[in-house]
């Protein structure tokens, strides 16, 4: 109940305050790269629970002559890397925080075609309400192994308390401000997660 009073909290003032540059990047976005402004993608909550997951678009819809879509890393934008870079994309998801579906912190919600490719201990980040930041993205972001990002979620979900969650919110803006671990070498956020190799086995 704290978590959730925190979450509505925070989120609903976070939203009036940023609602100016909610609006500019609005109307950038439809300037470079027409419509639609936001991108949806279902994602898995918590006990698995679908929702959709809403960020500003920061790629185009570029295909090659075969008509399939270019790599993430080819579509995306400069101004899109800029959103991402000071994770400005992310900011329509206190709007999914606001509704339930997600929490200020808990582990990053993924595609549901992940769900079959984890480990039952990997698995175990479903316990929890997804996040907008989490553990994993405090401490290497997307420039930590799928392995790892998974191994700091579950020890997030085994340590979550209201002190934790506000450590975790002040250590992201000062990550967000350094652009630490954005992405990796060729890809717009990283690689695609093809589970784990003991999971494999």
């Amino acid at each position: 109940m704290v978590k959730r009073i925190l979450d509505l909290t925070v989120a609903s003032v976070a939203l009036v305050l940023v609602a100016p540059l909610l609006a500019a990047v609005s109307v950038s976005i439809r300037f470079i790269m027409g419509g639609p402004v936001l991108f949806r993608q279902l994602r898995l909550g918590r006990k698995d629970r679908p929702f959709y997951i809403v960020k500003f678009r920061t790629m185009k819809e570029l295909r090659d002559p075969r008509d399939r879509m270019l790599p993430d890393a080819e579509r995306l934008t400069p101004f899109g890397r800029y959103l991402r870079a000071l994770s400005i994309d992310e900011l329509p998801q206190l709007w999914t925080v606001i509704i339930g579906a997600m929490s200020l912190v808990g582990p990053r919600p993924l595609p549901p075609e992940y769900l079959p490719r984890y480990t039952a201990r990997q698995a175990r980040r479903h316990e929890v309400k997804p996040g907008i930041t989490g553990w994993a993205q405090v401490n290497g972001r997307n420039g930590l192994s799928w392995e790892k990002k998974f191994e700091l979620d579950v020890w997030y979900v085994d340590h979550c308390s209201l002190w934790l969650d506000v450590r975790i919110l002040w250590m992201t803006l000062l990550k967000v401000l350094r652009r630490e671990g954005v992405s990796q070498d060729g890809h717009a956020t990283m690689p695609e997660f093809t589970g784990s190799a003991q999971a494999q086995e």
